[in-house]
């Protein structure tokens, strides 16, 4: 007997997350410089650290041979105050990918199902079939949410659906009727996940004041992370907000120290820091017109998105991926989505965009 039979089969048959080539690795396969690399596939926000958040990760660094604050008050306390939020209605993740797996560990069983959308976040499916859970992915529409469906998908085990809005790594957004139209239908035993990763990169006339639901729907658990537009990919650092009932569950399967010191103390700071996520806003607003201008120019279709990236076609992609590297460009391919035709790109700071431009005109001409 193989000790891989000693895990269950479900775990054995997962196809585990494959995340953006980093730099270094295409450096020693490449030979390449790293300092001549464009990293543009995970969709990090390319000003770097928030000053505040760097300033107080140094303020930090004398206490680091203590534990963190299992409990995260001060966090929870700056978020709860900016939000208008208790501190019993609030998770704090290493990363939003946590909470993901917390709510997955915490209310899926091998009896239970989730529902989740095509051409959604990966995690997804992985976090769901991590415990064993059905399945039901539901066909997208114009490579997003079709949220009639999604209700219809809805069986008497399920008890999560998956929602992100918007959506990795289409970009797409739902509207916000459908949204309320879906959860005024979906049976109140059901758990939503929205998950807004990217939600502070929209126009302020497109953001949805969504924790304000929570109110209405005790069923709703809101996800948002310090990775995106907060710069701090790097401290894996996100949150959840839902009912109190909820979030006493979900800190139950929750481990006492999983967020950092330096990440704590970064996120505070960085939520204070307005210009600079204002200044974020800013940049990612504008390169995404550098890149979908090129786009049109080119010939290329693409999906309109409201995240920090684009997904564009392009046919072989597999090969103009290869190519972009030989060129120290780094995008992401998302074949794994069921999009074998398609890459995705991060917004990066003009001269990344204009280099990758550059490669991509490079490669059709050839």
């Amino acid at each position: 007997m193989s000790l891989r039979d000693l895990a269950p089969e479900y775990v054995r048959a997962i196809a585990p997350y494959q995340p953006g080539k980093p730099i270094g690795e295409l450096a020693r396969e490449m030979g390449l410089n790293p300092d001549d690399i464009v990293k543009l596939a995970s969709n990090e926000n390319p000003l770097g650290l928030s000053p505040k958040a760097k300033a107080a990760m140094e303020r930090e660094i004398a206490e680091l041979a203590r534990y963190p604050d299992g409990n995260g008050f001060d966090l929870k306390a700056k978020i709860a105050q900016k939000y208008g939020l208790e501190l019993n209605q609030i998770v704090l993740g290493n990363g939003s990918n946590d909470i993901l797996e917390l709510v997955s560990h915490a209310f899926l069983t091998t009896s239970d199902s989730a529902v989740y959308s095509q051409y959604s976040f990966a995690v997804y499916a992985l976090a769901t079939q991590a415990v064993g859970a059905e399945q039901i992915e539901v066909r997208a529409v114009d490579y997003g949410h079709d949220l009639t469906a999604m209700r219809a998908a809805i069986k008497p085990n399920t008890k999560v659906v998956w929602i992100a809005n918007p959506n990795n790594p289409t970009g797409t957004l739902a509207r916000p009727g459908d949204l309320v139209e879906f959860l005024e239908s979906c049976p109140a035993n059901v758990l939503v996940v929205l998950d807004e990763a990217y939600t502070e990169y929209l126009a302020p006339e497109k953001r949805l004041d969504t924790l304000a639901w929570v109110k209405r729907f005790p069923n709703i658990i809101v996800v948002r992370t310090f990775s995106k537009a907060y710069s701090l990919a790097g401290l894996r650092v996100g949150f959840a907000i839902t009912s109190a009932e909820v979030a006493d569950i979900l800190n139950r399967v929750r481990q006492p120290f999983n967020v950092n010191s330096l990440a704590q103390a970064a996120a505070c700071a960085a939520l204070d820091d307005v210009e600079f996520l204002n200044e974020s806003r800013r940049v990612n607003d504008a390169g995404m017109k550098q890149l979908t201008d090129a786009f049109t120019r080119l010939g290329l279709p693409f999906i309109p998105s409201y995240g920090n990236f684009v997904t564009f076609h392009c046919g072989d992609a597999a090969a103009l991926n290869q190519f972009l590297l030989r060129k120290g460009v780094i995008v992401r391919p998302i074949a794994g989505y069921g999009l074998p035709d398609s890459l995705r790109v991060s917004i990066g700071l003009p001269d990344e965009n204009a280099r990758f431009i550059a490669a991509l005109e490079e490669a059709l001409g050839d």
